[in-house]
């Protein structure tokens, strides 16, 4: 059996964390198992490395920066290999090079192209457990390059993949995927399963155990994940492809959402709303008086995705004067590239008359399957707000999620009064 073991940074923080999860994997070898381990940098040495950039030289070269950024990961596998080596299990570690981890040019935010497994496969025919650097690959021109933000997760299902792994375990700080964030919402559940599609939902709006480009790669890769805490010995999370028909299971009562059948004996999975999860990192744009509104919306979200930003939440309002205002959401640590984009674009093409940035918002949105074809989750989620006394900036409905965007300071308030409503109730 060959297992993928991905752990982030505050698993290997310090020796004594190295040493715990070279016995985790030292375990699993013994058992007879294939290992492979992917790690973060140690603790917080990639913004230890940021601020010494930033100290050095505010507008450093992007090559840089992921040159700089990638010993980080260097550090880490190489003592995790010594740890292991001291336990008499043989190991060796590999950086990107190493590993044939080849990707797309783009500093910072690359992209996997291809993986050379050549020198991996020869290390497990030798039986040694290998630990390859995360977060890092190399270009055409032998350029080292960063993965982003969640980069060793996608290391991880990326190897898993092509390794054509049993099962690929994401460790973290917590011992599973939550209805909510557990340090927000005290009373939040542990679930035993969830589907590809809402976990890529819930990492994509801001829920951190697992990024969600890890979650599109693993479901198009057909790749199981399991989430997992390095520090308690617990079952977790699976993440897997399946089918649950969720359509009518819950009803409105008396203004309270209930579960149209009995909940005993269900799976926790089989609850219509998985989670309820929180984004500060948003920012609102809204572009007032677009005129030739379909030409320029192309064009606009080109020159956006030409930069590698992410728009979310797009909403389109027509005007009596057959122009359109359109709004939509950007991670807030793009808003100032996004800013030069749209102004720049603006003036060259006087395309629109008004450009508004919102910072000081957050999307909070509760996930699952079926939403749209229950109207009652959103009538509950409204009234939840409602009761709060939570003003909604904007409202986002997809068949997996209902998004709201509400002032950011009232994220927490409406985070629990929501998973309050949505899902401790149908548990009650």
């Amino acid at each position: 059996m060959l297992i993928v073991k991905k752990f982030g940074g505050t698993s290997v923080a310090d020796k004594e964390r190295i040493l715990h999860v070279a016995g985790i994997c030292a375990e699993e070898y013994n058992k007879g198992n294939d290992v492979v381990i992917v790690l973060s940098a140690m603790g917080k040495q990639t913004d230890v490395l940021l601020t010494q950039a930033e100290e050095i030289n505010p507008d450093a070269p992007k090559r840089e920066i992921d040159m700089l950024l990638t010993t980080g990961e260097q550090i880490s596998v190489a003592l995790m290999a010594m740890a292991l080596e001291s336990m008499g299990v043989p190991a060796i570690s590999f950086h990107a090079f190493q590993a044939g981890i080849y990707t797309t040019r783009a500093y910072g935010n690359a992209r996997i192209q291809r993986i050379d497994t050549a020198r991996m496969e020869e290390a497990l025919v030798q039986r040694k457990v290998i630990i390859v650097a995360g977060f890092q690959g190399i270009n055409e021109e032998g350029d080292y390059t960063t993965l982003g933000r969640g980069g060793s997760d996608t290391t991880a299902v990326a190897l898993a993949a092509v390794l054509r792994a049993d099962i690929c375990e994401i460790y973290t700080d917590v011992d599973g995927v939550y209805t909510a964030d557990p340090r927000l919402v005290p009373s939040a559940v542990k679930l035993k399963e969830i589907t590809y599609d809402e976990m890529l939902e819930l990492a994509s709006l801001g829920a951190g155990v697992l990024h969600n480009r890890s979650v599109e790669m693993a479901k198009r890769f057909g790749v199981e994940l399991v989430v997992k805490s390095s520090f308690q010995d617990a079952e977790g999370t699976r993440v897997c492809d399946r089918a649950v028909k969720k359509e009518n299971m819950f009803t409105l009562e008396d203004g309270i959402l209930r579960a149209a059948q009995s909940l005993e004996g269900t799976a926790m999975e089989e609850m219509l709303v998985s989670g309820v999860t929180a984004d500060k990192n948003t920012a609102r744009i809204q572009l007032k008086g677009i005129k030739e509104t379909t030409r320029e919306i192309y064009r606009i979200f080109k020159k956006l995705s030409e930069q590698h930003i992410s728009a979310d939440s797009v909403l389109m309002s027509p005007n009596s004067d057959s122009t359109t205002d359109i709004s939509f959401t950007v991670p807030r640590d793009q808003l100032k590239e996004t800013a030069e984009v749209l102004t720049r674009y603006g003036e060259d093409s006087s395309s629109y008359l008004e450009i508004k940035i919102e910072d000081n918002i957050a999307k909070v949105s509760a996930v699952g399957a079926g939403m749209m074809s229950n109207p009652a989750i959103a009538v509950s989620m409204f009234e939840a707000l409602y009761e709060e006394g939570i003003s909604i900036e904007m409202i986002y409905a997809s068949e997996l999620r209902i998004t709201v965007l509400v002032s950011e300071k009232d994220t927490l308030k409406a985070v629990r009064a929501i998973h309050g409503r949505l899902i401790e109730r149908q548990l009650q």
